[in-house]
C-alpha cells in the first residue's frame, strides 16, 4: 500500500522543492490543485499585517513616491487593505498626508487642488480634477473653479477673480460616502470642496464622482487603527534625523511605521527599530528588507513587529544587476516563511514582484501574511502624479526609489548611500498605462485570488500555510516552454480583459 501511495504522488512538497540551491521566482513554479468542498466566496482573506495589526484583504501600497500619498492611504485603508506613505519628503510634509488620510472616513476621489489667493492665475488644468479650490491667506475656501469654466475662457491669462464662482457649502471629511451624497444632494450642487476638522481643504467631490464610485464593487470592511479612524502607514529611514521624524509622524496619528531600507541587516536599521520601540512601545514597527533566515533573525531579535521580504524583485528595481545580491522571490519568501520557528510570531510581507493575481496566490501560499505592490497599483487614480499621453496611451510615471531620479529627493538614504561622493543607481524611471481606480480593481483582483485558494483547497491564509508546510500541496518547477503555455499563446490577436 504504502508503494502504491509512492506511485500515485504527483509534484514536490515545498521543503524538498526549495532546497535544491536554486533561487526561484513566482513565475518558476506552479502549484498543484487539491481537493474543493466550499465556495470561493467563502475564502477568507484576513490576514496580519504585523503583531497586532489586522486587515481584512492582504494588500499593502509601497512606500514609493509614486505610489502612496494620502489618497492611495485612504482608498487602500477603506478597501481593507493599507498604504505606508513614502519618506521621500520632509517629516513636516510626511506627517501632513498622514493627518490628511487620517482625517477621512470616504476614498478620495480628487485630491486638494489648491490656490492661494484670488489673483492666482491658472495656465494649464489637470485633466482629472473637476475644480480647483481658491483659498485666502488664512486657507479658507473663498471660491472654485470648475475645469468647464476654465476651458471655455478664451484668454487665460486673468486672475481667477475674473470668473471663479463663489464658494459652496463645504463638506466635512469625516463625513462618510452616503452623508456626503446627501449634503450635496440636500444643498443641490455639483460640487464641493472637502475640509478636515481644522477647515482646511483635503480634497473636491462631485455629483458625478458619486455615481461612479456607486458603480464599483461595494467596499469592504474597512482597516481601522485603535482610534476607529482609517488605518494609515508610513516609512521611515535610518538616520538620526528619523527620530525626529518618527515623532512627528506618532503625533500625526501614524498607525505603524515601516523602517524603510534596500538591505535592512544593518546597524542603523537595528538601532532604529530599538529606538522605536522603547520610545513608543504600543506602535507595530516593520522592519527589512530581509531575503536570508540571518538577516530576518536580527531584525527580530531588535523587536521587529513584522517583516518586508524581497530584495531586487519589483519592476524598477536594479539591485540585482548592480550590486549582484538579492534572491529570487519565491525562494525568499518560501525561506524566511517556513524555515523559521513559528514561536516568532512576526508576519511576512512579500515586496515585490507581483505582476497579477496569481503571483499574489503564490506569494501568500508560500508563507506571506500580505503583498507590498508598486508596479500593480502605479498608474491608478489613486497614485501620486498626473496622467500624460505617451505613444497614445494614458500614463502615470513610476520610478523606483534607487533611480537617480529619487535619490536627488533624499531616498539615497534607503541604499545607505547619502554620504557617498558618487551616486549608484539601483532603480529606473518608467511610465505605467492608466488603470483606473484600485476602487476598482483591487476587489477584482481579489476575487481572483479567493478562486486560486479554491482551487488549492486552502479556505482561508491559515490553512493554505498548514496545506504547504504539511506537504499535502505540491508544486512543480516550470520550464520556459511551460511558461510559455501557461500564458496566452497560439493567437493572431487578443484583447485581455481580467474583469
Amino acid at each position: 500500500m504504502k508503494g502504491l501511495e509512492m506511485e500515485l504522488e504527483d509534484g514536490f512538497p515545498a521543503s524538498r522543492l526549495f532546497s535544491q540551491g536554486v533561487s526561484y521566482t513566482y513565475d518558476d513554479v506552479i502549484m498543484l490543485p487539491h481537493y474543493i468542498d466550499f465556495p470561493a466566496d467563502a475564502v477568507d482573506l484576513s490576514t496580519r499585517l504585523s503583531r497586532r495589526v489586522s486587515l481584512s484583504i492582504p494588500c499593502v501600497a509601497s512606500p514609493m513616491d509614486t505610489v502612496s500619498e494620502s489618497s492611495m492611504a485612504v482608498a487602500m485603508a477603506s478597501l481593507g487593505g493599507v498604504a505606508i506613505i513614502h519618506c521621500n519628503s520632509s517629516p513636516a510634509l510626511q506627517a501632513s498626508l498622514v493627518r490628511s488620510a487620517k482625517s477621512r472616513r470616504t476614498p478620495f476621489v480628487h485630491g486638494p487642488s489648491v490656490l492661494s489667493g484670488s489673483d492666482a492665475i491658472i495656465r494649464t488644468f489637470d485633466d482629472i480634477l473637476p475644480a480647483v479650490v481658491v483659498t485666502d491667506p488664512e486657507k479658507v475656501p473663498i471660491g472654485v473653479v470648475a475645469r468647464s469654466d476654465w476651458e471655455r475662457l478664451e484668454n487665460k491669462d486673468v486672475p481667477v477673480s475674473a470668473y471663479m464662482r463663489s464658494a459652496p457649502p463645504p463638506v466635512p471629511a469625516k463625513y462618510d460616502f452616503e452623508e456626503i451624497a446627501a449634503f450635496l444632494a440636500e444643498e443641490k450642487l455639483d460640487l464641493a470642496p472637502l475640509v478636515d476638522e481644522d477647515g482646511e481643504v483635503v480634497g473636491v467631490i462631485t455629483m458625478e464622482d458619486i455615481e461612479r464610485i456607486r458603480g464599483f464593487p461595494k467596499l469592504g470592511k474597512p482597516s481601522l487603527g485603535r482610534d476607529g479612524r482609517l488605518l494609515v502607514g508610513a516609512s521611515i529611514g535610518t538616520r538620526e534625523n528619523d527620530k525626529e521624524r518618527l515623532e512627528q509622524l506618532v503625533k500625526a496619528g501614524v498607525d505603524v511605521v515601516v523602517v524603510d531600507s534596500s538591505q535592512g541587516n544593518s546597524v542603523y536599521q537595528i538601532e532604529m527599530i530599538k529606538h522605536a520601540k522603547k520610545s513608543f512601545p504600543e506602535l507595530d514597527v516593520i522592519g527589512g528588507n530581509v531575503v536570508t533566515i540571518a538577516q530576518a533573525q536580527n531584525l527580530i531579535q531588535a523587536g521587529a513587529d513584522g517583516l518586508r521580504v524581497g530584495m531586487g524583485s519589483g519592476s524598477i528595481c536594479t539591485t540585482q544587476e548592480v550590486c549582484a545580491v538579492g534572491r529570487g522571490q519565491a525562494t525568499a519568501v518560501l525561506q524566511r516563511s517556513h524555515r523559521m520557528p513559528k514561536d516568532h510570531d512576526v508576519p511576512v510581507i512579500a515586496d515585490g514582484g507581483i505582476s497579477n493575481s496569481g503571483h499574489i496566490v503564490k506569494a501568500l501560499v508560500l508563507g506571506a501574511s500580505t503583498v507590498m505592490m508598486g508596479s500593480f497599483l502605479a498608474g491608478s487614480h489613486e497614485a501620486p502624479g498626473v496622467y500624460e499621453n505617451q505613444g497614445g496611451r494614458r500614463v502615470k510615471k513610476y520610478r523606483g526609489m534607487g533611480s537617480l531620479e529619487a535619490m536627488t529627493k533624499g531616498s539615497d538614504a534607503r541604499y545607505l548611500g547619502d554620504k557617498l561622493k558618487l551616486k549608484i543607481a539601483q532603480g529606473v524611471v518608467g511610465a505605467v498605462a492608466d488603470k483606473g481606480s484600485v476602487l476598482k480593481f483591487i476587489p477584482y483582483s481579489m476575487q481572483a485570488v479567493k478562486q486560486g485558494f479554491q482551487d488549492l483547497g486552502a479556505s482561508s491564509m491559515q490553512s493554505a500555510h498548514e496545506l504547504l508546510r504539511s506537504n499535502v500541496l505540491r508544486l512543480e518547477v516550470r520550464t520556459g516552454a511551460a511558461q510559455v503555455e501557461g500564458g496566452i499563446h497560439g493567437l493572431v490577436s487578443y484583447e485581455k480583459k481580467p474583469f
